[in-house]
């Protein structure tokens, strides 16, 4: 792949978005401007998600490198899976290691640093529950606040 004329790596999604590594992204996701998917650490993405503008999915960190000066030489990697049909909210941050389930919403600017269960919307920093993905009439989806 090239460069485009943003300076980005090329790529099929939005030509302001970032990808890096080699991600499985599943037919149909959309990835919006701003996007940071690092693909470096074992990244897979379903079908039919949205990657909403300025999100960003890591899998890898270098905090230990470098609050250690650097004696820790590593940088460390932990897959990312995230389901089918699953919606990243705007500026949203999906930390190395999590699994997000099947149809499960993460709020805009959340910040997921731990496992969400299929059809569970999670918000805030650190993300937490505060809903349910509703969807016995396909049509018309609900959110089961009630948690």
């Amino acid at each position: 792949m090239g460069v485009n004329a943003s300076g980005l790596p090329e790529n099929p999604y939005h030509q302001l978005a970032w990808i890096i590594g080699e991600p499985e992204i599943g037919e149909g996701t959309w990835i919006g401007a701003f996007a940071l998917v690092d693909g470096s650490g074992g990244l897979t993405i379903g079908a039919g998600c949205d990657v909403s503008a300025g999100a960003h999915i890591y899998t890898h960190s270098s905090a230990m490198r470098c609050v250690s000066g650097r004696r820790y030489d590593a940088v460390d990697r932990s897959p990312v899976t995230i389901g089918d049909r699953v919606f990243i909210g705007a500026n949203a941050v999906v930390q190395m290691g999590v699994t997000i389930g099947d149809e499960a919403v993460v709020g805009a600017g959340a910040v997921v640093t731990k496992d969400v269960p299929p059809r569970t919307v999670v918000a805030g920093n650190p993300a937490r529950p505060i809903g349910r993905v509703v969807l016995d009439d396909p049509q018309r989806p609900t959110v089961d606040r009630s948690v």
